[in-house]
């Protein structure tokens, strides 16, 4: 489920429940109004007191529901502001994570030159770093486990490393420092 983007600023806003306000106000305006006309009348006095706390409940009911619908509203306006944020720093790292990579990348690249790696070893050397097993492996290339296997003796023969662990760990070292 994808996260709500600020665009939908109006939209959240009219979500917040003005209606029920509007109905208990109107509810205590006719309320108010009956009352004023019975106590005219000379209405007897408990019949008065039952409308008199009828427009106290209506009253009360559209000044919670109002305090509640602005608290609503300041809250959606406060998480959009949190959202957006979030979305900012994301992209930020995105973007970060993104140029940390193709530098990761290049670097890789390098190294394999000076490992003088074939290109079939180049492959079946990246794809054990992002973790695949040989059968894996075999299955991505379209290959036998048995030629993947020759492959990735090869990658670790021309690097001088004892196997996929001393190869993760080559190009790891330098990224898992403590930091500073």
């Amino acid at each position: 489920m994808e996260p709500t983007s600020p665009a939908d600023d109006g939209e959240q806003e009219r979500r917040v429940p003005w209606a029920p306000v509007a109905v208990f106000a109107t509810i205590g305006v006719l309320v108010a109004a009956d009352l004023v006309t019975d106590v005219r009348s000379g209405t007897e006095i408990g019949h008065a007191a039952v409308e008199l706390f009828v427009f106290a409940l209506a009253g009360g009911g559209a000044a919670l529901l109002w305090r509640a619908a602005r608290r609503a509203r300041r809250e959606a306006r406060r998480l959009r502001q949190d959202l957006t944020r979030a979305l900012a720093e994301s992209e930020h790292f995105r973007k970060e994570s993104r140029e940390a990579l193709e530098g990761l990348g290049v670097a890789i690249d390098r190294q394999f030159e000076r490992w003088a790696l074939t290109p079939a070893e180049r492959e079946v050397a990246l794809l054990l770093l992002k973790g695949l097993s040989l059968k894996e492996v075999a299955d991505a290339r379209s290959t036998s486990e048995r030629t993947a296997r020759q492959q990735a003796l090869g990658v670790y023969r021309k690097s001088g490393l004892s196997g996929r662990a001393e190869l993760a760990a080559f190009f790891l070292e330098d990224l898992l420092l403590p930091s500073r």
